[in-house]
């Protein structure tokens, strides 16, 4: 039923328009989308399980220090399982926070409906009093300056409340997109979670869990490991002496043609492939940082560069008119060798111009396979990384 406002502003006193507003005002207070317990509760796991990860990496780091053994090649897998696992449980954790706040949420929406009301909704939504129907409808002017008064104050915190509403809503809306990407997230790491246990079964029945059988696997291979395992050092110094990273995703990409099931990862060493020894087509071994650039470079630009290793990739690209240039997304971003002997080096795809973070570095972030963020080489992942870790970007257009 509508409200006629002229005649109940008619009937306004003081003391009624006083007692409105004051419910109008009650509904202002400051409203909190997840409480403190809440989210204390969850970003304490969170933050816990991060250390986890961290002791991961680390003991990662050990591991690939050692002799390439069979035992090294199982306990690296094991390790990474336990990493992969504990980023499964970060997800876990980011959905069941995302529910609860989504049931806060909704619940706030339901309180400040029912604080708004019906017959104040109505007022605001069909109420339109004009400034002569105002005036005469009241005894004097000073009544009429009053109710015009009462009426802006009560217009302007409803306002305000069903602005909140819409925010919350807003808000709301948000949340249930990032519970959907959490969900695709922990489906990617359950893959990969899988993935590497079939890597350690491979491993085993290919050795039939044979020191001896290990060795002759991978003794053609001993010198690629020595240059991987000098890569790693070099990608890993370069990335901490710069600032770090934050990953922002990681684990496997669908679109790029290489994964567990056609390229099986032996630690550094890159099996399987189009010629059964590793090689993506293309004269790359396949899940290394060079196959995963030529192969976005393919698809942006229709052609695949032949470039060799990731070391040569700036003067192959400079020697058929590519040009190197500040960082900005769509280039390359190539680091190279450390110190002589090196020849490998390690390239990444930009995906975004420069900016500065939260604490200040100028960033940018990058896609790339193959370094080991604490779940093992071969892996994909995307990351937000200074511009410094880099020594030459190759604008491609």
């Amino acid at each position: 039923m509508k409200i006629n406002i002229v005649s109940k502003l008619g009937k306004f006193s003081r003391q009624t328009a006083l007692v409105l507003l004051s419910a109008v005002f009650a509904l202002m207070t400051p409203i909190q989308l997840v409480s403190q317990a809440h989210a204390d509760q969850y970003d304490d796991k969170i933050a816990a399980l991060q250390q986890d990860i961290a002791k991961y990496q680390t003991e990662g780091q050990r591991l690939n220090d050692q002799a390439a053994t069979l035992q090294a090649a199982l306990a690296q897998l094991a390790n990474q399982q336990a990493a992969i696992t504990a980023q499964i449980a970060i997800s876990q954790a980011k959905y069941d926070q995302l529910i609860q706040q989504i049931a806060d949420t909704e619940q706030k929406i339901k309180d400040n409906q029912d604080a708004l009301g019906t017959t104040i909704a109505n007022m605001y939504v069909d109420g339109s009093v004009t400034p002569i129907e105002m005036l005469a409808s009241s005894k004097n002017i000073s009544d009429y300056l009053d109710k015009q008064e009462y009426q802006s104050s009560i217009r302007d915190q409803l306002t305000s409340t069903i602005s909140t509403i819409k925010a919350l809503k807003a808000s709301l809306d948000q949340q249930k997109l990032d519970v959907g990407k959490v969900l695709a997230d922990q489906k990617s790491q359950q893959t990969d979670l899988t993935n590497r246990q079939n890597e350690q079964q491979a491993l085993l029945s290919s050795t039939k869990g044979q020191e001896a059988n290990y060795q002759k696997l991978i003794s053609s291979s001993q010198a690629q490991i020595a240059e991987a395992k000098a890569t790693q050092a070099l990608v890993n110094s370069r990335i901490n002496s710069s600032g770090g990273f934050v990953l922002i995703d990681g684990g496997s990409l669908t679109a790029y043609p290489w994964n567990y099931s056609n390229c099986p990862m032996y630690g550094y060493l890159s099996t399987g492939g189009a010629d059964g020894n590793g090689g993506d087509g293309h004269g790359y071994g396949c899940r290394q940082c060079a196959s995963y650039v030529a192969w976005r470079f393919a698809k942006e630009t229709n052609l695949y560069p032949s470039w060799g290793n990731a070391v040569n990739f700036t003067a192959n690209a400079a020697a058929v008119g590519f040009k190197e240039g500040a960082p900005r997304a769509g280039s390359i971003a190539v680091m190279d060798p450390a110190k002589a002997g090196q020849s490998y080096g390690h390239v990444a795809w930009v995906e975004s111009d420069p900016y500065i973070n939260a604490r200040g570095q100028t960033v940018i972030q990058v896609s790339q396979y193959n370094y080991d963020y604490g779940q093992g080489y071969g892996m994909y992942s995307l990351m937000e990384l200074s511009v410094n870790a880099f020594d030459h970007y190759i604008h491609i257009k």
